[in-house]
């Protein structure tokens, strides 16, 4: 089926590593136009250069911090400038540190706030501007997690804003419907990459081991109706299916549970 997201310009944020990574390659396959926004250029590029090879009709790679709205505004005035517009944005940048809600600091609770919600509102906020001046019957679809609908042990803060950012989309889907634009969240639960290379020096998966165990990814898959664990491209498969007005044009205000089934919520 055409997705119809060839040529299309379509953000990536955090599209350097793991979900993003794949999110990215899922777009270029369809042939889109991507902006890649990341912190981390070297591995962006190499993501870039993959893209290119896998059918994207073109890369532009952005070093990004999302949580600086300056940097942010530039982002998405040059994928404006380059590709004509923007009819798509992932906010895909997400970083948790695991630990019980006691052992947190202050300062943890505003890098987890500045990275998991601040760059929501920068980015989204952004990218709004552009589609509304535009008239784009866009789509917006934020990275959101199953922490924050099943509620999980170590991950009190961190599911907290993912919860936010649910709300946030499911509020700007009602204000901004009547323009014509879609936002959805879609939640992973433990999703790893496939090889080390998948990921870059900032990514929370770096060291695997520092996460989970290979005796506690197998208790999670197990636990699980599907009987594995997450990859890459089932994010990215759901992410391109939500962006796409082609297959999802009356999908909006969703939240997706991608999680082999961890969550069940109707």
């Amino acid at each position: 089926m055409d997705l119809e997201l060839k040529n299309k310009s379509v953000i990536v944020t955090g599209g350097g590593s793991n979900i993003g990574r794949g999110i990215v390659l899922g777009f270029a396959k369809e042939g889109a136009n991507i902006t890649l926004a990341d912190i981390d250029e070297t591995q962006a590029n190499q993501v870039a250069e993959l893209a290119l090879k896998k059918g994207a009709s073109a890369v532009q790679v952005i070093k990004t911090d999302v949580t600086n709205l300056d940097q942010v505004k530039a982002m998405v005035a040059a994928a404006d400038s380059k590709f004509g517009g923007v009819d798509a944005l992932v906010n895909n940048v997400g970083w948790d540190d695991l630990m019980f809600f006691t052992q947190t600091t202050p300062e943890l609770w505003q890098k987890l706030i500045a990275i998991n919600f601040t760059s929501n509102l920068n980015c989204t906020h952004s990218v709004l501007e552009v589609m509304l001046k535009n008239k784009t019957k866009g789509s917006i679809v934020s990275l959101s997690s199953d922490a924050s609908r099943q509620g999980e042990p170590r991950e009190a803060v961190y599911g907290a804003l993912k919860a936010g950012v649910n709300s946030l989309m499911k509020s700007l889907a009602r204000e901004n419907g009547r323009f014509g634009i879609r936002c959805n969240a879609v939640c992973p639960g433990v999703t790893i990459p496939e090889d080390d290379d998948e990921v870059g020096k900032n990514s929370m998966w770096t060291q695997k081991d520092a996460m989970f165990t290979e005796e506690q990814f197998e208790m999670i898959a197990n636990a699980l109706p599907l009987k594995k664990v997450g990859r890459p491209n089932d994010l990215a498969n759901a992410v391109v299916f939500l962006s796409s007005n082609a297959t999802a044009g009356h999908v909006t205000g969703q939240v997706l549970s991608v999680s082999g089934g961890y969550s069940m919520i109707g």
